[in-house]
């Protein structure tokens, strides 16, 4: 871990294609060191040097509280977009916690992405900023077996405890989904996995899952994967991918219409549209229920 300097924080969304609604970012830290094999934040366009090295915005409390307090108007807040807001340095630094006191204190929203069960400590203050604006908060899963996803994801939570993450939290009142990307050929897109994780989200009560059938893939990043993949999938993906960029499963046409069909059969959403408008009936329904 290491303090960066930061004049800014808090980034507008631009553009009409909103992620989940958000109408602005906000990544408290740079870089990562989950280890997760596929991580698009390592190509060189992020400009992020020793990436398995945490960066810690310097004041990032402080410069977010002063943010927020100048903003005329609210919106929910994406975290998590480029590194992961409950990595190891949170439990310690307490930033992001900070961080959703401020969005608390001035009416925002929230959108969180993370494979952390750290999430679970800050229930309570999501439960009240969920009183007053939209909380959405999104667990990456890529596979429902704990063995590869330890191979792939390799110092973060495990699948099993993430399931169990996201019960607590569907349980506590929040709105809770799963992120279903990347699913990696060769390694994970399969239909035993994708109906597997879609089989768990129902039990854990999740409300939509969003995924993406493939990865990418560019300049460093690129050779981070290959050279963890080892030797033999390295030449299939040259061989079936060559340079590109995106990386499709080679069967995601029949893996869509699968996830599409057990998605419906078990009443989770997986329209972006859908669960955007879903969010915000979520909390409207919650605050009626209070009168």
């Amino acid at each position: 871990m290491e303090f960066v300097n930061a004049k800014t924080i808090i980034q507008t969304v631009k553009g009409n294609h909103s992620w989940f609604g958000a109408s602005y970012n906000m990544n408290i830290y740079r870089g990562c060191n989950q280890g997760c094999i596929y991580c698009d934040s390592r190509s060189s366009c992020y400009q992020v040097n020793n990436f398995d090295t945490i960066k810690v915005k310097k004041n990032a409390p402080f410069i977010i509280e002063n943010e927020l307090s100048r903003k005329q108007k609210t919106g929910i807040i994406s975290m998590g977009s480029m590194s992961d807001p409950y990595n190891e340095c949170e439990t310690e630094l307490l930033y992001t916690r900070k961080a959703l006191g401020s969005v608390l204190k001035y009416n925002f929203g929230v959108f969180i992405i993370t494979k952390n069960i750290l999430v679970l400590r800050d229930i309570e203050i999501l439960k009240e900023i969920n009183k007053k604006n939209v909380v959405n908060v999104a667990i990456t899963i890529t596979t429902a077996n704990d063995t590869l996803q330890s191979r792939i994801e390799r110092n973060v939570s495990s699948t099993s405890s993430r399931f169990n993450a996201l019960r607590e939290l569907s349980e506590a009142g929040l709105f809770t989904g799963i992120l279903l990307m990347p699913l990696l050929p060769f390694i994970n897109d399969t239909e035993e996995n994708i109906v597997s994780i879609i089989e768990m989200a129902h039990k854990a009560n999740v409300k939509y899952i969003y995924p993406s059938f493939g990865v990418t893939l560019r300049d460093n990043q690129r050779d981070y994967f290959f050279e963890k993949i080892g030797p033999s999938l390295m030449e299939k993906y040259i061989s079936e991918f060559k340079d590109s960029y995106m990386c499709t499963s080679t069967n995601h046409k029949e893996l869509k219409s699968i996830f599409i069909s057990k998605c419906k059969e078990y009443g989770i959403l997986y329209n972006m549209k859908d669960i955007i408008e879903e969010s915000k009936k979520y909390i409207n329904e919650e605050q009626l229920s209070l009168f």
